[in-house]
């Protein structure tokens, strides 16, 4: 049985049950690099907007990316004081924090194997003990800093790429792992028409309701 639940409503969408795909888990120490495609299998998600067929599953749609959200989990958005927009939006679960985010990507994929190697380096970096290893749709990154499992997929597609994290206690590494992957796995993309440089993150829409609320805390606060 997987880990979401049709009745469960959160701010913005819930989602339905299926069952968690399966990996492989092996991991090394140092990175390495493999052959093969640069884009992965497009036919078991996720899925880009204009390829997909309604499954009836319940999102909360944040404009550039609709997210499934499982049962019990909560949304919580984060905003960017700066700017004046979103800055992320995170489904919490009793595993960990998730992140999913879409980015621009050239049509010929491989954006992901850069960015991946970018971010291991970056993890080192700030004392964080990396593996890197295969999962559904190629690398994945493990990392773990202080007491924080942190694991990072990627997933190529023409013209876009979605990362997802989670973060959550070593304890509940295991069962973060097929979350995160089934939340990813499900994710629809709408990268939308315009032109725009590789990397530039896609944007972060609130559905209406979410945005009312943050708007009336904000004017009360």
């Amino acid at each position: 049985m997987g880990i979401f639940g049709r009745k469960r409503r959160t701010e913005g969408g819930s989602a339905g049950r299926h069952a968690a795909p399966e990996a492989d888990d092996t991991f090394e120490d140092e990175e390495h690099d493999e052959d093969g495609p640069e884009l992965s299998d497009v036919s078991d998600g996720p899925f880009d907007v204009t390829d997909f067929d309604d499954d009836g599953i319940p999102r909360i749609d944040l404009g550039s990316v609709k997210v499934p959200v499982p049962d019990g989990s909560q949304v919580q958005v984060e905003m960017d004081p700066e700017a004046g927009g979103v800055r992320a939006v995170h489904v919490v679960t009793e595993q960990g924090q998730i992140t999913v985010s879409a980015y621009a990507a050239p049509r010929s994929g491989g954006l992901w194997r850069e960015v991946s190697s970018e971010l291991a380096d970056q993890l080192r970096a700030d004392g964080a003990k990396v593996t890197i290893g295969r999962g559904v749709w190629g690398l994945e990154i493990s990392a773990i800093i202080g007491d924080v499992a942190l694991r990072f997929v990627g997933v190529d597609r023409p013209r876009w790429m979605l990362r997802g994290v989670i973060a959550g206690p070593q304890s509940e590494a295991a069962g973060a792992v097929e979350v995160l992957r089934e939340i990813v796995r499900r994710t629809i993309v709408d990268r939308g028409d315009a032109p725009m440089p590789v990397r530039t993150p896609l944007t972060i829409t609130l559905p209406e309701a979410v945005a009312e609320h943050i708007a009336a805390q904000q004017q009360q606060g």
